[in-house]
């Protein structure tokens, strides 16, 4: 089975894998389109987090996980990612750099009332400047997340312009 990671699964996977490789996948793009009210935020003041919303293209890892380990795997995800329902849990088509797979990965639930798909970049952008959560700032979250892709040589320009819009300024 193969697991397809866009987020933190990227550098923190938490599980044991026979394999990792590029991946590209179709119809959905890496977003901050979740409120979060626990880990980057609170119920008086959500943060955002990522998510798989529709449309467009994200590039990001896929796993290749033993037969033996395919079930302590998915309860480990699914505890991990389905916390608040906000994610579904799909296959999907995967392209890898000699070979198009099928893939488990967590979309973003755009009927959950935690979906901020709608959000301009300038409100996602206040919000992540001002949220903080038991995970720490929001902001950090960011950042975090633009240091990894770049070390990873994904280019990501959309949200490398929502941090410099967190910061203060003006977006290219």
């Amino acid at each position: 089975m193969w697991i397809f990671g866009y987020g933190s699964l990227m550098w923190d996977p938490g599980f044991a894998f026979e394999e990792c490789q590029p991946a590209l996948l179709h119809g959905y793009h890496r977003a901050f389109c979740l409120f979060s009210e626990r880990h980057r935020g609170t119920p008086e003041r959500p943060g955002l987090v990522l998510g798989l919303a529709p449309g467009g293209s994200c590039k990001g890892r896929a796993y290749r996980v033993a037969a033996s380990s395919i079930e302590a795997v998915l309860d480990y995800l699914h505890e991990r990612e389905l916390v608040h329902y906000v994610y579904l849990f799909r296959e999907v088509p995967l392209r890898l750099p000699d070979a198009c797979i099928r893939a488990h990965t967590y979309i973003a639930d755009i009927k959950h009332e935690r979906y901020a798909g709608g959000l301009s970049m300038k409100t996602a952008a206040a919000i992540i400047r001002e949220a903080h959560g038991l995970g720490g700032p929001n902001i950090d979250y960011l950042e975090n997340t633009i240091e990894h892709l770049d070390e990873l040589g994904i280019k990501e320009g959309r949200l490398h312009d929502l941090l410099v819009m967190v910061q203060g300024g003006e977006a290219t």
